[in-house]
């Protein structure tokens, strides 16, 4: 892979981090452009650039890390709720290629909106294409 990125350099302790969380596999630490207080993000200590590039035993791991840690930072900021989020390959806005996932507390009348407000204009689908598309997301993952 290319040079390390930030977060291979937070892993190996080179760059310092608020970490609040470690295991064998996963670190956890504040994102330092916060969208809100406590924003965290979870990684494998392992760089892999996307989710569909993580094994799955790490990907549990990472996944088991945000089901534990996410009502932990809720609670440690005394936000309403939480959104989790995966910046999965550049086109969905992943600025570092090194998995992580985004929990973000929120709070009432924060000003923020639903997970459905990062794609834009949602798209005019008909029932055939809803159809087709089911279909094929189908298939594939009964052969993956």
């Amino acid at each position: 892979m290319s040079e390390r990125t930030i977060f291979e350099k937070i892993v190996d302790g080179d760059i310092p981090a608020r970490v609040v969380h470690e295991t064998d596999t996963t670190l956890a630490f504040l994102d330092a452009n916060p969208l809100a207080p406590g924003h965290t993000l979870v990684i494998p200590k392992e760089r892999y650039k996307r989710l569909r590039d993580t094994p799955p035993e790490l990907s549990a791991d990472v996944f088991e890390t945000v089901r534990e840690l996410a009502p932990v930072i809720e609670d440690a900021v005394e936000a309403d709720a939480t959104n989790i989020g995966v910046n999965d390959g550049p086109d969905a806005g992943q600025e570092v290629p090194h998995l992580h996932v985004h929990i973000v507390p929120r709070f009432k009348d924060d000003g923020g909106g639903p997970i459905h407000a990062v794609a834009g204009a949602p798209p005019d689908l008909d029932d055939d294409e809803l159809d087709v598309i089911a279909e094929e997301i189908s298939t594939a993952a009964k052969d993956a």
